[in-house]
């Protein structure tokens, strides 16, 4: 659980720089199509630096709150353009209720539906597209990017919002900022090419960072409420890979160990892994853990069998 002060130096430091580095090619390269390259790097750049933020909330890297918060919404407001105060609360109470479908906001019935119960009950939006919501699974991710812009924006308007004028101005300058680089270096029909394909692979990437966590794992309802050990472990599942693998999903390929130890910084959680999993051995209690491909299937099996309810055609009346 020790702080790891120059790993999260050496990692802010060197995303620092490639960061601003993209931005200066921006500039530099001007009006040319080969722009759409540096759109796909800054998505790039903008979900890691997302994942990041994610280390800092958890207080993987400040111990106390107030440089947590300070450093969190630069990175999230300032660079990225998303509401840290907005995403924490959220994520908060994902890792509090994991997979359950009445206290974790990433399984509320909003675009697609997790279980066939919720496709029963779906309506609007997510009963016109649950019956084949596998197919659009991946498609839809595309604009998560903006979602989580305008989720943002709007959580600026909730009484709940804390530290309200704080999280406007950095959103303001973010978005103000963006707006004018954009639009002083290229002409508009480009700028638009350019924020569709940025946004784009920033949504897609975040989605198949967070995807293979839980999606397609047991999801809870009702009273349904297992020890903290079961709850975090049983509705989580861990990605194989190597240190590529670590630094793509930014340590959340161990997701049974960040949520079991939520402030254990990133570079420890390979090093908690065994000892995780003999202890879940121990007990009996299933460790789930998959190759990254494998994971993509198991979610995309899981969201074809919760839409059936709406694939099956109501029988036909028969005569009196």
């Amino acid at each position: 659980m020790t702080r790891r002060p120059g790993y999260y130096g050496a990692r802010t430091g060197g995303l620092a720089v490639c960061y601003a580095g993209t931005w200066v090619a921006f500039v530099l390269l001007g009006h040319t199509w080969w722009q759409l390259v540096t759109a796909g790097v800054l998505g790039v750049m903008f979900a890691q630096v997302a994942l990041v933020a994610h280390d800092i909330a958890h207080r993987q890297v400040f111990r106390l709150r107030r440089p947590s918060e300070a450093a969190g919404r630069i990175a999230g407001n300032l660079c990225v353009g998303m509401s840290y105060g907005w995403w924490q609360d959220k994520h908060t109470r994902h890792h509090a209720n994991p997979n359950h479908e009445d206290l974790d906001p990433d399984v509320v019935p909003y675009i697609l539906v997790w279980s066939q119960d919720q496709a029963r009950a779906a309506r609007g939006l997510p009963r016109r597209l649950g019956a084949r919501q596998a197919y659009w699974f991946f498609p839809l991710l595309a604009l998560e990017g903006m979602n989580l812009h305008v989720a943002g924006v709007r959580a600026l308007f909730r009484p709940a919002c804390k530290q309200r004028a704080l999280e406007a101005v950095l959103l303001g300058l973010h978005i103000a900022g963006y707006a004018a680089a954009l639009l002083l270096v290229l002409p508009p029909v480009q700028a638009l090419v350019f924020l569709a394909v940025h946004q784009a692979v920033f949504g897609v990437y975040m989605g198949c960072t967070f995807a293979p966590n839980h999606k397609g794992m047991p999801t809870l309802t009702g009273d349904d409420r297992p020890d903290f050990l079961r709850r975090q472990v049983l509705t989580s599942r861990n990605v194989r890979g190597g240190r590529l693998t670590d630094l793509v999903l930014g340590g959340l390929n161990y997701q049974i160990e960040h949520h079991l130890f939520p402030s254990m910084p990133t570079p420890h959680l390979r090093r908690a892994q065994p000892i995780v999993k003999a202890y879940c051995a121990e007990l009996g209690i299933q460790y789930t853990e998959s190759g990254l491909v494998t994971s993509y299937a198991q979610a995309l099996r899981h969201l074809h069998h919760a839409g059936a309810p709406l694939r099956r055609r109501p029988a036909p009346e028969t005569a009196p």
